[in-house]
């Protein structure tokens, strides 16, 4: 009688599909996953214990190299849980600034989502498509921040520094001639929400193009469905949030379950799933962009109509604007002790926690009253779902590994904070 053996594959970190640095050790039977190992620690960013040793303003950038896909989203739950121990409000102005962002960065995190993942299981064409509508994502986060994609936009009050008025335009170069360069900023004339206005006006079409790419695509369908298949009972039992669990057919959104910033005043709707499959996550967070997009709309009427501050005027918090400080000596103190010493946090602890794009990413924040937080704990949403990676594989083939890997949406910086 044949020996019937089972083999040990180690797939990844090398591994194009791996997304990263994940090394997954494979048991296998054949072809058939007996076992999925996920060993991570490869991208370890010591950024809880590294906070530790930096002040809060200064941790800010450390967040949006956490999931470096979801930049201000990131920044955005670090913010609020250094404003709950505070106890400082944020102006309207900026809360609506930090929702539009904060689906900015949703839309930024799907496309790369949608475009990876059907890269990973065949097709071709999406990564490009995908592609295409981040660069104007990215342009953005320039105008506001400065940075395509390390913004350090969030502050603790509220935000950097107001939209501009102006929209930052190509200008003619040896590639391209006038003619060219004028087709290129037919959208850039006006102000960032002008330009903002113009792309959300646009994409509905693009997510349409998407769906004609995939949807019904009938190689995308044989390789997405009855794939990792998870209970709302297990979803639950895992920890899943996010897309995990909605495509579950789980209901759970922390922006209508708990509210934050300007939420509970915007219109939008919860995509759910049926089946709890890989095809079911991804109608839900295609669902998710047209929503998302149609939350910016609604952010954009309002910001255009609302003049205001963006920042909050408590300047033991924030930095007192540059006009007061080279003009009052109370104002100049201010700034000098917020850039030497930065915020003294009274002693307490808050947790706050966002609907990231990949599900709920929380801070746990402890200060005993100095600089620098006392303790810092990070919710990654992607740990639990990578914890699951095990039980949603098994019996299934290798290939399959890289379509539940794909719908995961795995980013090893917040995994190996």
């Amino acid at each position: 009688m044949a020996e019937i053996k089972n083999y040990t594959l180690n797939f990844g970190p090398q591994h194009p599909a791996a997304h990263g640095v994940l090394r997954l050790v494979l048991e296998l039977d054949g072809e058939v996953i007996q076992r999925a190992d996920p060993h991570i620690g490869l991208l370890h960013r010591a950024t809880e214990k590294l906070a530790e040793t930096r002040t809060w303003i200064q941790n800010v950038p450390y967040m949006d190299r956490l999931d470096y896909v979801s930049m201000m989203a990131n920044e955005h739950a670090y913010v609020m849980a250094i404003e709950k121990l505070l106890q400082i409000d944020v102006p309207e102005r900026a809360q609506y600034i930090r929702v539009m962002f904060d689906e900015i960065t949703r839309l930024l995190n799907h496309l790369l989502w949608i475009g990876c993942h059907g890269l990973d299981v065949g097709a071709m064409a999406i990564f490009l498509y995908a592609f295409r509508e981040r660069e104007d994502l990215f342009d953005m986060y320039e105008a506001v921040s400065g940075a395509r994609m390390h913004a350090a936009y969030y502050r603790p009050g509220g935000v950097y520094r107001d939209l501009p008025d102006q929209m930052p335009q190509y200008t003619v170069n040896k590639i391209r001639g006038e003619k060219a360069i004028k087709k290129i900023n037919e959208n850039r004339t006006g102000s960032l929400l002008d330009f903002i206005e113009d792309f959300t006006n646009r994409f509905p079409g693009y997510v349409d193009e998407y769906e004609t790419l995939l949807t019904d695509n009938r190689i995308w369908k044989q390789r997405l469905v009855g794939i990792g298949v998870v209970t709302p009972e297990r979803a639950l039992q895992l920890g899943f949030t996010g897309a995990m669990l909605r495509g579950s057919g789980i209901e759970w959104d922390l922006r209508k379950k708990q509210p934050y910033e300007v939420y509970d005043k915007l219109k939008f709707d919860i995509p759910v799933g049926v089946n709890g499959d890989s095809y079911d996550r991804y109608l839900v967070r295609v669902e998710e962009m047209r929503q998302s997009n149609n939350i910016i709309k609604q952010c954009i009427t309002w910001l255009r109509a609302n003049p205001g501050p963006v920042i909050s005027d408590n300047h033991k918090v924030a930095v007192p604007n540059r006009v007061d400080m080279k003009s009052n000596m109370e104002e100049l103190i201010h700034h000098f002790k917020l850039f030497t010493e930065g915020i003294h946090v009274p002693p307490g602890q808050a947790y706050a926690a966002v609907e990231h794009p990949k599900g709920e990413f929380g801070i746990y924040a402890i200060s005993d009253g100095a600089n620098k937080p006392y303790r810092l704990k990070i919710r990654a949403p992607g740990f639990p779902h990578l914890a699951a990676l095990d039980e949603m594989a098994r019996g299934h083939m290798i290939a399959d590994a890289v379509t539940i890997i794909g719908t995961q949406d795995i980013v090893f910086g917040e995994i190996d904070r």
